[in-house]
């Protein structure tokens, strides 16, 4: 008479399977339920929480490595395609946290006796998981500023999922061990057949339950639309710099493929330090000021509207932008002098500093005799005309001239006067202190494609952008192969704030070539010829560029 087969407990490898085929509709569940009822989208959640909680070194690390990946791959703009890889991170990192979760489940059960030691492994398992998840999930200030009050129903949502999938895991891994008593000479091939086709119906789940979560979250983030109302304002004065400038012509037409003066407003640039925008309701917003000061204020979005108003162009960059990269934007900005603000708030005479903060948990400090003395300082409520989207800043956000935009911060909730500086966002984890603007010049067409006659001569347009934050630009200059360098013609800026675009109109010649351009500020001083990386203080260098004409 045969024995009865003894059954032969999943490996780790099958766990690993399995990991992967919960792991993926757990995903799609967390992004579709977003999309559907503004349930956590976990994946995301976890991208924000690393970059709070790395060591500064590794963080900026992996951001740099990032960045010049997909600059040297050059498949976009570096803010929209940095977007989709913080996504990718975040994604990757739950999925493979769930994955090791059921590798764990497996693992452990495999050492534990008993019918159900899969499913009682795997609600444990599940269980630790998602108590970390939580503690992660509450602890981001986005999360505190937006969900306080539906905190209790987050962390019940994920704790079910993750509690779910470990228990789901554990049901599979005890399943997958219960086989029918059967000869011992079939035992093993009934044994395969019988988990294979368990695992192929698992399967099948799996892949019907992830596109059906990736096909709603698709389709209601393509039907989202930020609502546009147009705001009128003053255009602003365009005042003459210190400098005599070189160069400078009304009569300007742009080389083909300079880019455009003013930015359209959907391809500004964004860096944010969290995956997705603070969705922040007018209607309950207002913008507390305390601290150090003897009348304390709260403005309403309305309120602030209807005090008097000033316009500028402006050009705003980032620190972290490469020489010759695509950080850097020009728009019309609307909204309130803060030396209005700060007179209302009328600071206490200890009140030195004027410390920001913003609802994604950004802060960072003003100085306020900075303030008085630049009336150019202005809390932003819109751009172009159009009220702050919610991506760039809604309902308001600060603007600095001649500072990077990681001293600018948007989506602002609070101002708190205070006796002393310290450390910002960004100043802690590594940058710049002051974050002044570098003088930067950049060659962004070299037009083969547009040469032109004249005089017997064949010219080829080349051109570019000019920027010194608010200390303008008085003289741009270009140099071939190595050559001396030779002035270029000058547009009349938007805004002494602004950027100003070249153009210099070269003899053709047949052959490789090296372009370069170099600029000087409106004091005269000339850009930095030295090259430093982005950290701490903004990238300095000579932009160039080769062609074969």
């Amino acid at each position: 008479m045969s024995t009865p087969a003894q059954p032969r407990p999943p490996g780790i490898l099958t766990g690993l399977l399995v990991g992967i085929l919960i792991a993926l509709p757990v995903i799609a569940i967390f992004f579709a339920l977003n999309a559907l009822v503004a349930l956590p989208a976990l994946p995301i959640n976890v991208m924000d929480w690393l970059p709070n909680n790395l060591p500064n070194d590794l963080l900026n690390f992996g951001k740099q490595t990032m960045a010049d990946v997909l600059i040297a791959l050059n498949i976009g703009r570096l803010d929209q395609v940095a977007k989709i890889a913080e996504g990718i991170i975040g994604t990757a990192t739950l999925f493979g946290l769930i994955v090791l979760a059921i590798v764990a489940v497996f693992g452990i059960a495999r050492t534990q006796k008993g019918p159900r030691a899969g499913t009682l492994t795997g609600l444990i398992v599940g269980l630790a998981l998602g108590v970390l998840l939580v503690l992660m999930y509450a602890s981001l200030p986005l999360v505190q500023f937006e969900r306080a009050n539906a905190l209790l129903i987050d962390s019940a949502y994920i704790m079910g999922m993750l509690v779910g999938s470990g228990l789901i895991a554990g049901l599979i891994y005890d399943r997958l061990t219960r086989l029918p008593e059967t000869n011992s000479e079939i035992a093993a091939s009934a044994e395969q057949l019988n988990r294979r086709q368990f695992l192929v119906r698992v399967g099948g789940s799996t892949a019907t339950l992830t596109v059906a979560g990736a096909v709603v979250s698709l389709l209601r983030s393509a039907g989202a639309v930020e609502p546009v109302e147009e705001i009128v304002a003053p255009d602003s004065p365009t005042p003459s710099g210190p400098v005599e400038v070189v160069g400078m012509s009304d009569d300007f037409t742009a080389a083909p493929g300079t880019r455009s003066e003013y930015t359209p407003l959907e391809e500004h640039y964004r860096i944010d330090i969290v995956s997705r925008p603070p969705e922040i309701d007018a209607a309950t917003w207002a913008l507390s000021m305390t601290g150090l000061v003897n009348n304390p204020q709260a403005f309403t979005l309305d309120q602030l509207r209807a005090m008097d108003s000033v316009s500028q162009f402006v050009t705003l960059s980032c620190i972290s932008n490469s020489i010759g990269g695509d950080l850097i934007s020009t728009t019309k900005w609307t909204g309130v002098k803060m030396q209005d603000l700060v007179a209302l708030a009328d600071p206490q005479p200890e009140a030195t500093y004027l410390k920001i903060t913003s609802a994604d948990g950004f802060d960072e400090y003003v100085n306020l005799d900075l303030i008085r003395e630049d009336e150019r300082i202005i809390l932003a409520y819109a751009w172009d005309d159009r009220p702050l989207l919610q991506k760039h800043g809604f309902p308001v956000r600060i603007y600095i001239p001649n500072h990077y935009g990681m001293k600018q911060p948007k989506w602002i909730t609070h101002m708190e006067f205070v006796p002393e500086w310290e450390e910002g966002y960004w100043v802690r984890r590594g940058w710049s202190a002051s974050a002044l603007v570098q003088t930067t010049s950049v060659v962004d067409t070299v037009a083969s494609d547009s040469v032109f006659e004249q005089d017997g001569t064949t010219y080829v347009p080349i051109g570019g952008i000019a920027y010194s934050g608010s200390r303008g630009i008085s003289r741009v200059e270009v140099s071939i192969d190595e050559g001396g360098w030779l002035p270029a013609t000058l547009k009349s800026p938007l805004s002494e704030l602004t950027w100003v675009l070249w153009r210099y109109d070269w003899p053709f010649a047949e052959g490789a070539h090296s372009f370069r351009v170099r600029t000087y500020d409106g004091n005269g001083g000339i850009q930095r010829a030295d090259v430093t990386p982005q950290r701490p203080d903004g990238a300095t260098g000579i932009h160039r560029v080769t062609r074969v004409l």
